[in-house]
């Protein structure tokens, strides 16, 4: 059986949330045009909505960087949170940077410890933890004290929610979209004298033991900052497809035609649950169809998801899909009768194999062009500047 693993990289945290925040604004950038992204900026034009908007715009797509870890999208209400409302108060895309960083891993340490118990039950784990990432970015941008900060959360948590019924719908993006905005609404209730008991968060009928959730007591074991599990994701789709898509790119040849089958972890096929698709939306969410993508035309790209292609549904008709939870978690295997399988244990993107600055380069020039790359580089400009060059007019930014 043909493998395909890299020994893991270093990864320096400094660096990988400049990666990663500049990775979530290209996908916001590509994005913005998108029904979801459209339906909530006709909502309002306020600072919320505009959080909103850049928050449902950023993961609409599905192309936005992941924690694996605790199958969470940390950057999809984090980055808005502090890039919008830095925009909104004038400041930098450093201290847009700085406070994205500390609501990256506040969030990710929740998202981590509640991992799978969230996912399990149903709970989309972004939508569910992405309150506290935006209210500990916009708490920092906000200035707001120690105290105010603790209730900031409180309230934030209220704000709880989402389920993966949602996944290959508008719906997912914007569940994540109200959650960031909810985070940023918290700290600004709070930093107006808001006070919520913390009952709301570990009582008996609080934030954990309602949904399931873990405040974790302390951070990471080892004190490694979350950001170095970052997942740079090299397709616009769900997680459980992308071991498929680079196992079916490398026997392409030898699924030319036939029955294909493809074993994932129950984890991937828990994420990439859908068989039968309707649309471009959800056909992210389907492991048949982007195996047959990748078996016709290739891995598939941004474009090849704004509609359903028929070739591809009638060659995703005859792909199969088993679960073995003795594979990794977002690897795959992938084979046709009579051939050897290839076996992914991780794909491209992830920690162990991540994506070079030249990729990363090439995927924000491809989503947002070269003028992002170019505003990014200089981080004592305005916040408000990085925005306009991702396509994201924000009118009351800056004011």
């Amino acid at each position: 059986m043909a493998t395909a693993t890299r020994p893991a990289a270093s990864v320096e945290p400094r660096s990988a949330y400049l990666m990663a925040l500049t990775d979530w604004l290209a996908c916001a950038s590509a994005g913005t045009g998108e029904r979801a992204a459209r339906a909530v900026r006709a909502s309002g034009d306020d600072l919320l909505a505009d959080v909103a908007f850049a928050a449902t715009a950023g993961h609409v797509l599905d192309f936005d960087d992941t924690l694996a870890a605790g199958v969470a999208h940390v950057s999809s209400t984090t980055a808005p949170a502090a890039l919008v409302l830095a925009a909104h108060r004038g400041l930098s895309s450093q201290a847009a940077l700085d406070a994205y960083a500390e609501g990256y891993e506040a969030m990710a340490v929740v998202a981590i410890a509640s991992h799978p118990s969230l996912y399990d039950a149903g709970w989309h784990p972004t939508a569910v933890c992405g309150p506290i990432g935006a209210v500990v970015a916009a708490s920092r941008l906000l200035g707001l004290t120690p105290e105010q900060h603790q209730n900031a959360i409180a309230v934030a948590l209220l704000r709880a929610g989402g389920t993966r019924g949602a996944f290959g719908s508008d719906g997912k993006a914007i569940q994540v979209g109200l959650a960031a905005a909810a985070g940023v609404q918290a700290a600004i209730l709070a930093g107006a004298g808001a006070r919520v008991d913390p009952r709301a968060v570990h009582g008996p009928l609080g934030f954990e033991a309602v949904l399931g959730a873990a405040w974790p007591r302390a951070g990471l074991e080892g004190g490694e900052p979350a950001i170095t599990q970052n997942w740079i994701k090299l397709h616009p789709s769900c997680l459980g497809t992308h071991s498929t898509i680079d196992a079916a790119s490398q026997a392409r040849e030898a699924l030319s035609g036939g029955p294909v089958r493809v074993a994932v972890h129950p984890v991937a096929r828990q994420a990439a649950h859908l068989d039968a698709v309707s649309d471009g939306l959800s056909a992210k969410f389907s492991i048949p169809y982007c195996v047959a993508h990748t078996i016709l035309h290739g891995p598939p790209r941004v474009g090849d998801f704004e509609s359903i292609d028929g070739r591809v549904a009638a060659r995703a008709a005859e792909v199969s899909v088993s679960v073995d939870d003795s594979l990794p978690q977002w690897g795959a295997v992938v084979g046709s009768p009579g051939r050897p399988p290839v076996r992914v244990d991780s794909p491209r993107g992830t920690p162990d194999r991540p994506l070079s600055r030249s990729e990363l380069a090439s995927k924000v020039a491809d989503l947002a062009g070269e003028r992002l790359l170019v505003a990014l580089r200089d981080l004592q400009g305005p916040a408000a500047g990085a925005l306009r060059a991702a396509g994201l007019e924000l009118p009351a930014a800056g004011a």
